[in-house]
């Protein structure tokens, strides 16, 4: 995949956006999550001792101030715990990943044949409810604490949920994803194609497939190879001109979205099929636009539930910085320098 994005470029703005995006007044919830999980990319692929320093010293703060109680979405911080435990093997960080694999193994709620169902809160806010956010909250976080730990229990887990989301949430007439499932009604609900949700979904559906060791042997991984290429090939067509998706992604009205672009071209990027590259170009492009001097990201969309009808969607501000545009803009800018550094490399060799 040839970006022509040079990788000194990358380098100062991923350093702009991390810095930005660690002076944000986050707290312990899945904004933050999203957010550190892109500084910890930031951190394993241009190797800045500052990301992981500060990413610790919020970490022990927090400790201090106290945790709040489990959700899913809350699940979400369990990425930057990753990291941290496997640069320092500090107990305290795998207590607290422990801890979370815990909640989501024996008290989470689920539904049908053990799915996660998603929860913002202690209370049941969504009885028998499936979005696709509980795949970067929950599911590619206890894949990757399976890895880490070499314990198959949780891959496996973590690869049927992937099964039971892909199933539910997946249109395979239009390889497109739809925001929720209601398993109670048996429907979509508003049935809205929406643009962060298919993010949620092509994003960890790559990462799953790079990050488990012989993955073939796995058969529900042959359902996400194949969901992922489909959906890929459904979403590059709906790319706008300048270079972003819509925040409904078949609806050509719609504004467009960055947070959702940014993690669409990572997975294009991490599923790596060379034909993707003028596509991930394009949105390159378009994100890096959409950065301010200061690494704010512009034009994300505000947290967004499964909305009643195409309004909802559409009236959802893009005003304010928000984690999840962060996090999410710097999978995207990390993805595309770690490849850079790869060709580099290849090239260098040759």
């Amino acid at each position: 995949m040839i970006i022509t994005t040079g990788t000194t470029e990358l380098k100062q703005t991923i350093d702009r956006v991390v810095n930005y995006t660690l002076d944000m007044d986050l707290t312990w919830d899945w904004p933050c999550g999203v957010a550190y999980y892109g500084v910890s990319r930031a951190f394993e692929v241009t190797g800045e001792p500052a990301y992981l320093e500060r990413m610790a010293k919020f970490c022990d703060e927090y400790l201090a101030a106290g945790l709040p109680v489990w959700t899913v979405n809350t699940c979400a911080m369990g990425h930057m715990l990753l990291t941290l435990y496997e640069q320092t093997k500090d107990q305290k960080y795998l207590d607290l990943i422990l801890s979370k694999v815990d909640y989501l193994e024996n008290k989470a709620l689920r539904f049908g044949d053990r799915v996660l169902q998603h929860t913002v809160s202690a209370n049941n806010d969504f009885p028998e409810q499936a979005w696709a956010d509980t795949l970067f909250m929950a599911g590619y976080f206890l894949l990757r604490t399976g890895v880490l730990l070499g314990d198959k229990k949780l891959v496996d887990d973590a690869l049927h949920q992937f099964y039971w989301h892909i199933n539910y949430l997946q249109d395979e007439n239009t390889g497109l994803w739809y925001h929720g499932y209601n398993n109670v009604n048996k429907d979509h609900m508003s049935g809205m194609y929406w643009a962060r949700a298919n993010a949620w979904a092509a994003y960890t559906m790559a990462r799953a497939a790079k990050g488990l060791p012989e993955a073939y042997l796995y058969p529900p991984m042959m359902h996400i190879w194949s969901s992922l290429r489909d959906q890929l090939a459904a979403i590059k067509k709906l790319q706008k001109e300048d270079g972003l998706w819509g925040t409904v992604l078949d609806y050509p009205e719609a504004y467009s979205e960055v947070s959702a672009s940014a993690g669409i071209a990572a997975a294009m990027v991490v599923q790596g099929n060379p034909l993707h590259g003028k596509y991930v170009q394009k949105a390159l492009d378009g994100v890096l636009a959409n950065i301010s001097d200061n690494g704010r990201v512009l034009n994300v969309s505000g947290g967004t539930a499964v909305m009643n009808d195409i309004a909802g969607y559409l009236q959802i501000d893009r005003k304010w910085a928000q984690g999840w545009g962060q996090g999410l803009t710097l999978a995207l800018l990390t993805a595309v320098l770690e490849e850079a550094e790869i060709a580099e490399r290849e090239k260098a060799v040759h």
